[in-house]
């Protein structure tokens, strides 16, 4: 068991994660997942008043009904909460030894006047868990790096902020400020459970509907219209429905039933507000496809203007797929601070090469990457930069291999396809500061080695094909 955990405990989340993660056993993050957050979200709901005595019931066999039964009370009084806090402790297939640890460790944090705490460690969980579920961890979460990127790009101040797959809820968790009013959607039910719960333990009131929803099917918010909108919807989903042509959301087109790609971009250009911003998270394909009429969309969609700014991301960003991605940011209005008129103009940023690898297969972005984007992004709007400071000069928008505006002209002339890299050209080579002489007797001295390995690789290969030849 950890000593009793301190506030201001820098390695707080990451020393509950793995003392948590020992006590899981044979259960899959999947089923363990809700078991663990469960914990965390009934030490917040019952910090002044239920909570001593369950940790008193700690040592009771009935510990699980215990629980259950803390859930199903919390819910009673609160009826925004019904039908979130599923009773699943006294079935929950943990050892009673193990489940008794887990409400230890939950009770060690010392939430005294920080209760926000106890979100961070939420949130935390969130991401762990979505890295041990692999390809299943991206149902639930986006990674906070494009969270943080979208937000920075949009920068939402007041008004409603709108994500029609809220998954876990990031979007609205960073999102968040006083004056704004929280809306969304999501289709998977465990999933939308943990978003009520996410916001619950943030303070933060949302309007996520009735219950579990599927966004393209039956939209729970049809008269919506929002002044930021934010979505990572699934990449390529196929077998969505079948679209009808009745549907006011497809006003740039029918989009193909086999990929819901230009589904989701045409719901969130319907449901964005008058002078709106809206960022989507989308496979990098659909910058380039022209399959089932999706070029014909994206064109349409273009020539309207509503388009802003196209960023190709770094790979191996998302839990859930290796496949490239890159962010779509929609403007409804394209005049920026300074009053110069952009329309009939798009930027565009290729950010591949950013990024940090921090394991074998997981890359993230790091708060000076995403201040290179967005502070980008928003020198091109004009508008104010949230990370530099008022002595710092203006960040340039052309920088070659990275970014580069463009209109519409140029992007008609490459059949409007949208992949940066064909708009943003290559990087300067950077000036030779060795004497030129030097240089070439390094460069030639590298070359020698790299032959000398290349004659080696290629003998053992000939012996290899020689060893393969006598079997």
């Amino acid at each position: 068991m950890l000593p009793r955990a301190r506030r201001d405990d820098t390695t707080l989340e990451r020393q509950l994660w793995l003392a948590a993660n020992k006590l899981r056993h044979h259960l899959d993050a999947a089923a363990y997942k809700h078991i663990v957050l469960g914990l965390v979200f009934l030490r917040w709901a019952s910090a002044s008043t239920g909570w001593p005595e369950l940790a008193a019931a700690s040592s009771s066999p009935e510990l699980g009904e215990h629980l259950d039964a803390a859930l199903r009370a919390i819910e009673t009084d609160n009826p925004s909460l019904k039908g979130v806090l599923t009773p699943r402790y006294e079935r929950s297939g943990l050892e009673p030894a193990c489940l008794k640890e887990l409400v230890g460790l939950v009770g060690s944090v010392d939430i005294a006047g920080d209760r926000d705490l106890l979100g961070r460690i939420y949130e935390y969980f969130l991401a762990e868990f979505a890295s041990a579920e692999g390809r299943k961890g991206g149902q639930f979460y986006t990674p906070r790096g494009v969270v943080q990127l979208l937000v920075a790009m949009l920068a939402p101040q007041s008004g409603r902020v709108y994500d029609p797959c809220c998954g876990s809820g990031g979007m609205f968790v960073h999102s968040a400020r006083p004056d704004i009013c929280l809306f969304g959607q999501e289709s998977n039910p465990t999933t939308w459970r943990l978003a009520k719960m996410n916001l619950a333990l943030r303070g933060l009131q949302g309007d996520l509907g009735p219950g579990p929803g599927d966004t393209l099917r039956r939209d729970l918010h049809p008269d919506l219209k929002a002044e930021y909108i934010l979505a990572n919807p699934p990449f390529n989903a196929s077998a969505w429905g079948e679209p009808e042509q009745r549907d006011p959301r497809w006003r740039f087109g029918l989009p193909p039933s086999r990929c819901a790609n230009f589904a989701w971009v045409q719901h969130v250009l319907h449901h964005l507000a008058p002078r709106g911003a809206a960022g989507v998270v989308l496979a990098c394909g659909s910058l380039s496809s022209r399959r089932s009429g999706e070029g014909d969309i994206r064109r349409a969609i273009v020539e309207a203007d509503k388009l802003d700014c196209v960023v190709a991301l770094p790979s191996q960003l998302f839990y859930a797929t290796s496949i490239p991605a890159c962010l779509w940011i929609f403007a409804d209005d394209k005049r920026g601070g300074d009053g110069r008129d952009r329309r009939n103009e798009l930027l565009f940023i290729d950010a591949r090469n950013l990024g940090t690898m921090v394991t074998r297969t997981m890359r993230e972005l790091s708060p000076a990457d995403i201040d290179t984007i967005a502070g980008t992004y928003r020198a091109w709007r004009d508008e104010p930069d949230v990370a530099a400071s008022s002595e710092q000069p203006k960040r340039p928008v052309e920088v070659p291999g990275f970014s580069r505006a463009v209109d519409l002209g140029e992007i008609a002339g490459q059949e409007f396809v949208l992949t940066p890299g064909r708009y943003v050209g290559t990087a300067a080579e950077p000036t030779p500061t060795e004497p030129y002489a030097d240089r070439m007797r390094r460069l030639t001295e590298a070359l020698d080695a790299q032959l000398v390995t290349a004659a080696e690789l290629d003998r053992r290969l000939r012996d290899l094909v020689r060893e393969l030849d006598r079997e």
